[in-house]
This record gives structure tokens, sequence and C-alpha cells, in this order.
């Protein structure tokens, strides 16, 4: 390849094209390929490239903590979680198409967070956009939003995430101004994005920490309405148990 040949695929940006030139001439000579055979197989390796790449990027900017995936999660220490509804909806993605939300409430140390991350991580193979977030850093950041007049900016972030986990509802108590910013955020994704969500606390002690029966009341209303919840408050700790994908084994992640 000459050195214009290169600077011209660079400036296309045709990197898959660019590595593995003579790669593909070599291959097409082997096996003896039409011209239209290797246009075909060029474009299809520099689509996948940039797709995966792009999936990479949407993983990266979902700031997960911890890449679990359902993989990884001992069903087996868990028969009192109902793992085929549970992988009904992992499987269809109809949680997304539906744009219906996913409640797991139970003890600490049960499996919740790993099994919100893997939908998540689910969903973001299938080129969704979505976003990890503590229950403690939302309310922080949208707090803070009103004190440095971000609010608009700040809301319309997490209004774009489909889908948007937040972690750990109830472990922090929080003000009037953060019950009603947060009660805000959640009516406007209402039937409109997918929200996963975990929590220590039962629905009958959300009061606890809102501290605004009305706004409880109200707020609980939305997000059952088309919502999965998943009741682990039977389930029995695992913390330590599970873990991130081999990297070594190629995935099924389509994008």
């Amino acid at each position: 390849m000459n050195d214009d040949l290169s600077q011209q695929l660079k400036y296309l940006r045709l990197k898959a094209l660019l590595a593995h030139w003579d790669e593909y001439l070599k291959l097409a000579a082997q096996k003896n390929f039409s011209h239209d055979h290797l246009l075909r197989h060029v474009v299809e390796q520099d689509y996948q490239l940039k797709r995966d790449n792009a999936r990479q990027f949407r993983l990266r900017r979902a700031a997960i903590p911890e890449p679990l995936v359902i993989e990884t999660y001992p069903f087996a220490r868990q028969p009192k979680l109902n793992k085929k509804k549970l992988m009904a909806l992992y499987d269809s993605l109809s949680f997304m198409t539906g744009h219906q939300n996913i409640l797991w409430l139970g003890r600490t140390g049960c499996g919740k967070t790993g099994l919100a991350t893997g939908f998540l991580i689910h969903a973001i193979h299938h080129g969704y956009s979505g976003r990890f977030v503590s229950f403690a850093e939302l309310i922080h950041e949208l707090f803070q939003s009103v004190a440095d007049h971000s609010e608009r900016k700040v809301m319309r972030k997490y209004l774009a995430w489909d889908p948007l986990v937040i972690d750990e509802i109830g472990y922090i108590p929080i003000e009037p101004v953060q019950v009603g910013l947060f009660f805000d955020l959640m009516q406007r994704r209402h039937k409109k994005k997918t929200t996963l969500i975990t929590s220590n606390l039962g629905f009958s002690e959300w009061g606890s920490f809102l501290k605004n029966d009305h706004l409880t009341a109200a707020l609980i209303d939305r997000l059952t309405e088309t919502s999965h919840v998943f009741n682990m408050k039977e389930c029995v700790g695992i913390r330590g148990k599970l873990s991130t994908p081999d990297e070594s084994r190629p995935q099924n992640t389509p994008s």
C-alpha cells in the first residue's frame, strides 16, 4: 500500500481496511474471491469494528462499578428467586421495548446489584445507551444542580439514559427538596424510559426515608404501574459469589 492510499483510508476512518489491507488481498487470492465478495467482506469487517467500538464506548459511559453479567449469577443458591420470569425478561428484552421498570427489593448482599448490572450490560450489548448510578450519587447531583443552576442540564442527562440503573434506594435519608427532584425525574421517565432499581427496603418502608407520605404513594404508584417487582427478602446473602466475565473467552454480545 502506498502512502497516498494509506492517508486516504485514514481520512475516511476505514481502520479495519487500513490495518488488514494485505491480509484481505491474501485471503481473496487464496479463496478466489470475486470482486463483489471481496468488497462485501471488507465492508462487513469495518462495519463490525465500528459497532464493537461503539458498544465499548457505551459500556465505558455507563460508569458500571463492577461489570457483572447474568451468566455469573448463582441462581442455584437462590431458589426463592423467580429465575424463569427473570430470564424471560432478560432474553426477550421486553423490559426495554415496553419501557418497563424492574425493581429488586431485598436484603443487603443477596445479589440485587449484580442482577441490575447484568440487565444493564445486556441492554448496552443490544444497542441501548444506559447508565449506572447509586441513589446517593443521583440525589447529590440533583440537589447540587439546584445550587449551581444546572438543574435543567442534569435532569435532561438522566432523562436520556435508557436504561438507568438506580442502585440502593433507601440507604440515605433525603431532604424534601431532594424528594421532589427525585419524584420529578421518575415521573418524567414514566412509560418513556426503562429504570432498573434496587433497594434494601420494601415499599412499606419507603416512607421512612422519603418522609412524605403523599409523594411516597405517588412514586410507588408510578414505579409499579409498568414494572416487574422481584421480592428477594427471603433470598440468602451471596456477596463475593458473583464474578466478572472471562475476558479471554469471546462473549455473545451483539451491538
